[in-house]
């Protein structure tokens, strides 16, 4: 395993074959008092505006109420984070916009209509837009006097979006494209004033193969909808198909350069998938209140059902999924913002220098997405149990939790697409030179046919028997991955399972390590009396995400080896797999009590 790295040489995907050391992570605890300001200013208009009208926006029977929240959240400024300051908006760094989406991702319909706007409908023009563009439209959007909705996806076209059939054709005098085409799943269509919309430009008979895109404005025409999608959950957020008959764009609204539209997608969806992964945090920890309070009011037997040991062990395990997900989430925002500055302090602009960031951890956005969404759904569904029946009432705040927090495994690519692209990614990036994984696979290659090392040269620091069992997780990844690519080659993209097997073993390699490393930075930081829930946290989510690598690994293994590369492989996982045994139940118990104590989650 290759030794430890700069924090600014840090690229994405790295964190398979280097070490890192945790004074090279940015941790939550490490946030500005304006940042927390920021974040209370959030919470507070959650407390105000939101939480008391949860069911009159799930049941209104029109975009208004949704639309005059949004004008609401614009004149506090919350529309307006990743806007440049030049054009009305606060230019907010990387990791703070991921702050705002934690405390906001707790606002149900209103934080996907709100999301949607600030991500996906206005990213596209800060990113991508002209000079001309940006002026006419950034300043409106940041301020919310217009609002602004994304139309990728169609009919046949989901998580294959270059497939889309939309077509623009430029007109006779060449002064406009005439969009045809329809879209569906259309956050906030309802309302929108702009629409950033994919299409292929049609010409001479010939179809681009490459998407466009184009800013398009309502009142450009040609353009009609179907009522709002009847949904299981996310109910208010407005949810449309829209259909664009020969709709008048004006060339000069075509976004970028011709055919770059699925580039725009791509780019636009990894800022997604990581404020989506920030998003779902902050929802979870919203339920984790709720089931806490709820657990020490409700008595059975004429005790506290918080005081039983069954329902410490869910709280518990609720917290340390949220606290993983939460760890991994601000320590690639960070890195990406790190990116950001050197490729500037280099000599490239600011925006291109934002996009190669966000290119460059595409692989983390991705991680993030899968991880905090499915921390999300898992939470929820605890406390649903937590309630018990009242958890299945519809007067109870579970019910409304489980439906919205389902559809964040399909949001922004399905999980099992991010799955895939993990993989893929650290392939690709390995195939051209950017990623050496070829050196520490072969290694892992050769240490699993030598005899096992028993030394027990002691090293000094914190956690130096986990940093351990971290490293001997991420030999279990190349050993799977180095021998899978063997077997396969060229075909590999076709074993999607063992594809997902192997995200599922580098996910979770890459939350353990940064729990881990926001812990021990932490006790760098207040001492490690101060800091013992906390090290349970990392602990007991580390003894898991062992057993979980193992589990997958052997899923892989015996997918495809046989004989004695079988019996090889399945030592060697073993081998990469152990740690040593702790007391879960009481390192879980502690956790609880502590939140059962202070009435809400604490971390």
């Amino acid at each position: 395993m290759v030794a430890t790295q700069n924090k600014s040489s840090i690229k994405g995907g790295e964190f398979l074959i280097k070490e890192t050391t945790a004074d090279q992570v940015f941790i939550p605890e490490e946030f500005t008092e304006e940042q927390m300001m920021i974040a209370a200013t959030c919470r507070e208009f959650l407390e105000r505006e939101i939480w008391p009208r949860l069911n009159e926006i799930d049941t209104a029977k029109s975009p208004e109420l949704i639309s005059s929240l949004m004008d609401k959240a614009g004149e506090l400024g919350l529309l307006g984070t990743g806007v440049p300051e030049e054009y009305g908006g606060f230019g907010m760094n990387f990791n703070t916009s991921m702050l705002v989406a934690e405390v906001t991702g707790a606002g149900h319909s209103f934080s996907v209509a709100l999301s949607a706007h600030t991500g996906i409908g206005t990213l596209p023009i800060v990113y991508y837009g002209n000079d001309d563009q940006k002026s006419r439209y950034l300043p409106k959007l940041a301020s919310g006097e217009w609002k602004s909705a994304y139309c990728l996806t169609e009919p046949d076209s989901g998580s294959d979006a270059n497939a889309g059939k939309t077509k623009a054709k430029l007109t006779a005098d060449g002064k406009h494209y005439v969009l045809n085409g329809q879209k569906m799943w259309i956050t906030n269509g309802g309302f929108a004033d702009i629409f950033i919309v994919f299409a292929k430009i049609e010409e001479n008979g010939q179809t681009d193969k490459n998407l466009s895109a184009f800013i398009v404005e309502k009142p450009f025409g040609g353009i009609t909808m179907n009522e709002p999608e009847h949904k299981m959950g996310i109910k208010g957020s407005d949810t449309r198909q829209i259909f664009f008959n020969d709709c008048m764009v004006p060339v000069e609204n075509l976004l970028s350069d011709r055919g770059n539209g699925f580039k725009i997608a791509v780019n636009i969806l990894n800022i997604g998938r990581i404020k989506l992964g920030a998003a779902t945090v902050g929802g979870a920890k919203e339920v984790i209140n709720n089931a806490i309070r709820y657990a020490n009011e409700r008595k059975q037997f004429n005790t506290p059902i918080a005081q039983f040991g069954a329902i410490k062990h869910k709280l518990a395990e609720m917290a340390v999924k949220v606290y993983a997900s939460g760890s991994a989430s601000y320590r690639a925002g960070q890195n990406i913002d790190d990116m950001i500055e050197d490729l500037k302090e280099a000599g490239m602009n600011d925006v291109q220098a934002k996009l190669k960031a966000l290119e460059q951890f595409a692989i983390e956005c991705a991680i993030i997405k899968v991880h905090g969404s499915e921390a999300l759904d898992y939470v929820v569904d605890e406390g649903v149990q937590v309630y018990g029946g009242m958890g299945y009432s519809a007067d109870a705040p579970m019910d409304r939790s489980y439906r919205d927090a389902r559809i964040n495994r399909i949001f922004e690519g399905t999980n099992e697409i991010n799955r895939m692209l993990v993989v893929d990614m650290i392939l690709k990036r390995a195939m051209k030179g950017e990623l050496d994984l070829m050196g520490p696979a072969m290694a892992v290659g050769k240490e699993i046919m030598s005899i096992p090392d028993f030394s027990t040269e002691e090293e000094e620091g914190i956690f130096v028997a986990e940093k351990k069992v971290l490293r001997n997780l991420k030999k279990a990844v190349l050993m799977v991955a180095g021998s899978a690519v063997q077997k396969f080659m060229m075909k590999f993209s076709e074993e999607q399972e063992i594809l997902m097997n192997l995200a599922d073993m580098a996910i979770e390699v890459y939350a353990a390590e940064s729990v881990l490393l926001r812990v021990e930075k932490l006790i760098g930081i207040k001492g490690e009396e101060a800091l013992a829930l906390q090290k349970d946290l990392a602990l007991v989510y580390l003894h898991e995400a062992v057993e979980k690598v193992n589990n997958a690994g052997r899923a892989a293994i015996t997918s495809y080896a046989e004989g004695d590369e079988l019996r090889v492989m399945l030592m060697g996982l073993k081998r990469f797999t152990k740690i040593e045994p702790m007391n879960l139940k009481n390192a879980r118990r502690r956790i609880a009590e502590a939140m059962i104590a202070e009435n809400k989650y604490i971390f």
